[in-house]
């Protein structure tokens, strides 16, 4: 990627901590507050708010290209009013012919300073909730019904998309549902979504195969359950996250299991992404011990997971899906109800099919472009500014570029996600071609070791 070079006043997307990008301004530190040593880095202060933080230079990017995408990505009632906030400014500055006027470390005619109000400094790990936060924003009663807190909107399928009026820390205050919650798989996705449930005020109680894996979240204020019947006999609401059908089978029928601390009004939330006939199978089962029901697959990464902003694709007990408002808001930025248990599967399905087909893709195309002798970068650099362009395009072609394969999302799991596609094509008797083909390189990926590197390892099948 070409070296960007910001000055004083450019205009900004800065990354603070695990919050998504907020709208920003690079402005002149205060003289007594000195760069943080070992990093590159430039001080932003974000619109819609009075702070300002030092922030990396692979945590920036230019308003203008950047914009649209971050859009899309953010729907939170705070964010659009720092959006709205930047395009003030900018109206404000173009009347003014251009000239930006600041009162910020300047002195008015006489010389003199303006007052200002103290500033918080934030580092960008600092959890400070204030830096992206209205602080005379008071948090929704725990007693308003959902459809004050949460934005429903009725599309012509039938299905429903809850937004989050306030889905994470940055857009306001989350009121943890009183529900004891229980979670069943602490993968790279599970970890993350734990995290965040435990951060926004849920009483959680976990369970692993791996037992260490728990200690982390019990010192962050975590329950530890024994076994997967006791996690669910203790816990009103359980959510399950496991790798694959037979885990998800296994986490459930198998010895001390889901389905024997299942009992009449438990609700179990199977959030792995599988295939409609195991999700069907799970759902049966489950009801036949008067238990309720929801699948809810989640679109994202480790990276996306760690961050709450999460998409959550549910089916199933729409009552279940209604007492889970708290723990999507949490755990994500948007979730989907669906219908009847099975459309979340293959909902997610498909999408993985489009991203791990579009993955293979672009690793073809780098490789391609090597072959020929086209500069790899430069192809990057072309395709960061075409109508492709994305932040999942340039953090993908960034790892390949520097060898860097550690997981966000799994290859095997990316692979497995395609093969349970085409079957789901087979039996609706619909073609899959892209996909199958997309399926062979990443099992020649795997046949070279790649299964528990990051899905965009499916590189390495072309080159080797």
């Amino acid at each position: 990627m070409a070296t960007m070079h910001l000055r004083i006043g450019d205009l900004v997307w800065g990354k603070l901590g695990r919050y998504p990008p907020w709208p920003g301004k690079v402005v002149s530190p205060p003289k007594d507050l000195k760069k943080p040593r070992g990093k590159k880095c430039h001080f932003v202060k974000f619109f819609g708010t009075e702070d300002h933080a030092w922030i990396k230079v692979e945590q920036l990017k230019p308003y203008h290209p950047h914009k649209e995408e971050m859009i899309k990505i953010n729907k939170g009632k705070r964010f659009q009013q720092a959006v709205d906030a930047v395009e003030d400014f900018l109206k404000k500055k173009e009347k003014q012919g251009g000239k930006e006027q600041s009162s910020e470390g300047k002195g008015d005619s006489k010389g003199k300073k303006t007052p200002t109000k103290p500033l918080k400094i934030l580092e960008e790990d600092d959890e400070d909730l204030s830096a992206l936060k209205d602080p005379s924003e008071k948090p929704a009663s725990s007693m308003e019904p959902i459809s004050k807190r949460l934005k429903i909107v009725e599309e012509d399928t039938g299905s429903t998309s809850i937004q989050a009026a306030d889905s994470t820390a940055i857009n306001g205050s989350i009121i943890p549902t009183d529900k004891r919650i229980g979670f069943l798989g602490l993968g790279l996705m599970g970890s993350g979504i734990v995290s965040n449930l435990l951060k926004m005020g849920h009483v959680v109680t976990v369970w692993n195969r791996t037992a260490e894996k728990c200690d982390l979240f019990i010192q962050e204020g975590a329950r530890l359950g024994r076994t997967p019947a006791e996690v669910v006999s203790m816990c009103d609401i359980t959510f399950s996250c496991v790798s694959d059908p037979k885990a998800a089978r296994d986490l459930v029928l198998g010895p001390s299991g889901v389905l024997q601390g299942i009992r009449p009004g438990k609700c179990y939330v199977e959030m792995s992404t599988l295939d409609p006939e195991t999700i069907t199978e799970l759902s049966q089962v489950i009801s036949s011990r008067g238990g309720r029901f929801l699948e809810a697959p989640v679109a994202g990464s480790q990276q996306v997971s760690n961050e709450g902003m999460l998409v959550i694709l549910a089916a199933g007990d729409r009552t279940v899906y209604e007492d889970c408002s708290s723990c999507f808001q949490a755990m994500g930025k948007t979730s989907f109800f669906l219908g009847e248990a099975g459309n979340a599967a293959k909902m997610m399905l498909i999408l993985n099919m489009v991203q791990g087909s579009f993955m293979a893709t672009i690793a073809e195309g780098l490789t391609l472009a090597q072959a020929t002798g086209q500069s790899q970068h430069t192809f990057l650099d072309i395709l960061s500014q075409g109508q492709m362009a994305s932040t999942f395009v340039d953090q993908k072609c960034q790892n390949i570029l520097q060898g860097n394969f550690k997981p966000d999302y799994y290859l095997k799991h990316i692979q497995k996600d395609l093969r349970l596609a085409i079957s789901m094509g087979d039996t609706a008797n619909h073609p899959t071609p892209m996909a199958a083909a997309a399926n062979e390189v990443y099992k020649r990926a795997k046949a070279l070791d790649q299964s528990d590197n990051d899905m965009s390892a499916v590189y390495r099948a072309y080159i080797h």
